[in-house]
């Protein structure tokens, strides 16, 4: 009865630790409970077949951590978890556009400091040049810089 109670404890240790290690991010509640799971089993199998056990016992524990890792690792797992796909998709350019430095429109949203704008019959998004813009405010675009455009409020 010992034995398997040792033997159990250390499975399920192991199992835990994997889990852990791989499938939970961090350190926490299953990482624990397998170190203290797997402390338990050596613990057990000092205290009840002795020191010639309890030796072989952790060895084999450390073994058995080593082996689960490196067959978890080898396995096709991880491979299922990963991202597979590239992301190929850009930027809309605003080179298509008609906008220029000067061209009036009206926020369509609050720019905090980025937000949509109407200029003309394009919804774009905008940066404000000085802060906070009101939704519904006449707006006048003051740059192009790459695809940001930098709006500030008519006064």
């Amino acid at each position: 009865m010992n034995t398997l109670l040792v033997i159990i404890l250390i499975l399920v240790g192991v199992a835990l630790l994997v889990t852990e290690l791989f499938l939970i991010p961090g350190f926490g509640l299953p990482g624990i409970a397998g170190l203290i799971s797997i402390g338990g089993g050596v613990f057990c199998a000092y205290y009840y077949s002795g020191t010639l056990a309890g030796h072989i016992t952790l060895a084999a524990s450390v073994v058995l951590c080593a082996v689960a890792i490196y067959v978890f690792l080898r396995s096709k797992t991880l491979d299922k978890m990963a991202l597979q796909e590239n992301i190929d998709s850009k930027v809309d350019l605003i080179e298509g556009t008609n906008i220029k430095a000067g061209d009036r429109g009206v926020t369509i949203s609050r720019l905090a400091p980025m937000g949509k704008v109407r200029l003309g019959d394009s919804d774009i998004e905008a940066k404000s040049y000085e802060g906070f813009i009101d939704q519904k405010t006449e707006v006048e675009v003051v740059a192009i810089e790459g695809n940001t455009i930098i709006v500030k409020p008519v006064v």
